[in-house]
């Protein structure tokens, strides 16, 4: 243990060290059951007599705060004050975040997820081939795989080369290694362009509704969000402000809604961005599931005039945790997107950036998402069937066929009856997400967001027949 002990002059050392380790024990800093160093090691560590250290570890074994155990040395006994943790903190001058900071609720904690859990975003965590993964992961946690300093922010080469190949055969994109940025996440992808591209007070142009993240990532770096509504081509190019510096979009399967912008709009877009010097941020975050129409070319395959970048990411073909992404961007803003990178964290970490690199290289990855996306597509079906019977009175389903969630609006009611309704399914052990959630605008839409990545295949039907039950009782309430 590396214990840090702060002796303030050279008077009464038993006594200053005494004081140090039993106020660490009772703050909780040292825990119950934790070897302190020997008496020997300390002393010499503090420039102190080993007599002086041996005085304070029996000051404190005498009130029960530690144990000395024969041949084996002193151990902490003491608990922490229930207290403690709060010890000197009203005293402190409270320092102020930006108003920005201030104005967001408490981040949620993590909770036990429902039995029958409709969460957003989420895949499937018990179908990734772990074995596979964890050999891939130890061949790259060897000296000899990896590097003594520090590597290229752009990410592991290996990785920028199979990235590109991959997007290539999967959406058509066309993108060498160079152009490519790996990063942790999406996320992230949208804070290095904000931060190289946005000035405070620039306007930014989000899908109404859309998604949350990317509007307080935009938000934080100081622009000034204008939400564009969608219908069912997708964004309304139409009511796109003129002065808007930046776009972001979900062009291949709208975020939350479901439906895929049309070929027209997509080229509206983009005249739109030519004539006045615009960005677009194209975000595929889950078209690798598709389960029919014909997939649409992408904003970055039409555009020529290399105005769009393109955002992706393996949270939903693998796993959240692991936090791997991409982003492609053309030339004229690498360097700056490469220091920007640098200046945030330097690089991710590149063990999983290799192991990544050989899972897609050896084709597991095609194999999980071809495997995944016919168990996605059954529990697609699953839900569209279940919210028709036992939902269809209350629900009215947003047609779509990709992703991993379906969302659908209330025929009647207004935003009581979306909170009762969640309110009383949560009491049913059942997890929703709503709608509304995802309006930036006072004009929010009561509805329903169904993801269907977490819940097992078996549990849709019951969990829909509960939802069934909650909508009825919250409708019957709401009209007493």
């Amino acid at each position: 243990m590396d214990l840090h002990v702060n002796l303030q002059n050279r008077r009464d050392l038993a006594g200053q060290l005494y004081r140090e380790l039993r106020a660490a024990i009772l703050a909780g800093r040292l825990r119950h059951g934790e070897r302190l160093p020997p008496t020997r090691e300390l002393a010499l560590r503090l420039d102190v007599s080993r007599n002086t250290v041996s005085a304070a570890y029996e000051w404190l074994t005498a009130e029960g705060l530690l144990e000395a155990r024969t041949r084996a040395g002193s151990f902490v006994r003491g608990q922490a004050s229930p207290r403690s943790g709060r010890v000197g903190r009203n005293s402190q001058v409270p320092l102020r975040a930006r108003a920005f900071w201030r104005s967001l609720p408490e981040a949620p904690l993590p909770s036990p997820p429902a039995t029958y859990d409709f969460a957003v975003g989420i895949p499937d965590a018990g179908r990734f081939p772990f074995e596979a993964w964890r050999r891939l992961l130890a061949r790259q946690l060897r000296a000899a795989a990896l590097p003594g300093g520090y590597a290229e922010a752009a990410g592991h080469q290996g990785l920028r080369e199979a990235v590109a190949r991959h997007v290539g055969v999967a959406r058509g994109v066309r993108a060498e290694a160079e152009d490519i940025l790996i990063t942790n996440g999406a996320q992230q992808a949208l804070d290095l362009v904000g931060r190289v591209l946005i000035e405070p007070g620039d306007r930014v142009a989000l899908e109404e509704p859309g998604y949350p993240p990317a509007r307080q990532v935009f938000q934080a770096l100081g622009a000034r969000i204008v939400p564009v509504p969608v219908d069912e081509e997708g964004l309304d190019v139409r009511a796109l402000p003129d002065t808007a510096r930046l776009v972001y979009v979900t062009p291949s399967h709208q975020f939350p809604l479901g439906m895929p912008m049309s070929p027209a709009r997509r080229s509206a877009l983009l005249d739109w961005a030519k004539q006045r010097d615009a960005v677009v941020i194209e975000d595929d975050y889950d078209s690798e599931f598709r389960f029919g129409g014909r997939p649409l070319e992408t904003l970055h395959g039409m555009d020529r005039s290399g105005r769009v970048l393109y955002v992706g990411s393996f949270s939903k073909v693998m796993l959240p945790t692991l936090r791997l992404g991409f982003l492609i961007a053309p030339p004229s803003l690498q360097r700056e997107l490469r220091w920007a990178r640098r200046v945030m964290d330097w690089h991710g970490p590149l063990p999983e950036q290799a192991a990544l690199a050989r899972f897609i290289d050896s084709g597991l990855l095609a194999r999980h998402i071809r495997k995944m996306r016919r168990e996605y597509e059954e529990r697609h079906e699953r839900v569209t069937q279940g919210l028709t019977r036992h939902c269809g009175e209350w629900l009215e389903l947003v047609p779509s066929l990709a992703g991993l969630h379906l969302s659908a609006t209330f025929r009647r009611g207004g935003l009581k009856l979306e909170r009762d309704a969640v309110a009383r399914a949560r009491a049913a052990d059942v997890g929703l997400v709503t709608l509304s959630r995802y309006y930036n605008g006072p004009r929010a839409r009561p509805g329903l967001v169904l993801g269907y990545g977490s819940v097992p295949t078996a549990r849709i039907a019951e969990g829909l027949r509960r939802l069934g039950d909650c909508l009825a009782n919250a409708a019957d309430a709401s009209a007493r």
